[in-house]
């Protein structure tokens, strides 16, 4: 699957996302955990895409209560969709993963996940937008 990347200037991610959006997805901050509307608590089976790209990257089926209060998953939809690089901004590195699209910031992938991969992506619900199946 080849993938397009779309760039964006500051100023256009700023006409298209909210304030709390850019500041987690631009500059790849956090939002607080248990933020309402973060999809932590999301259980209709369905796709979980990108805000600013709508790349499908999680998939419901993927999807596990970690109790950390960030949606979290044990595995992307395809490897290809999610991009990881090493993230030194605190004491210890973390691996960042980022939408390989249009590179906005997502969350942080742990080894401290569930079978079968053991991994926890520990992502940002305001970069999230949930498109539900069809019944």
């Amino acid at each position: 699957m080849a993938i397009t990347k779309i760039k964006r200037t500051n100023d256009e991610w700023r006409k298209l996302l909210t304030p709390e959006q850019f500041q987690v997805g631009v500059k790849e901050g956090t939002e607080r955990p248990f933020t309402p509307g973060s999809h932590d608590d999301e259980k209709r089976p369905g796709v979980f895409h990108c805000v600013g790209c709508d790349t499908p990257l999680w998939s419901m089926d993927h999807k596990f209560n970690s109790g950390t209060g960030w949606p979290s998953f044990f595995q992307p939809i395809n490897d290809e969709v999610v991009e990881v690089k090493t993230d030194f901004k605190l004491v210890y590195p973390r691996k960042e993963c980022h939408c390989t699209t249009c590179g906005l910031h997502m969350g942080h992938v742990f080894k401290d996940g569930p079978p079968p991969t053991g991994q926890r992506w520990c992502i940002n619900g305001v970069v999230l937008k949930f498109v539900p199946s069809e019944a």
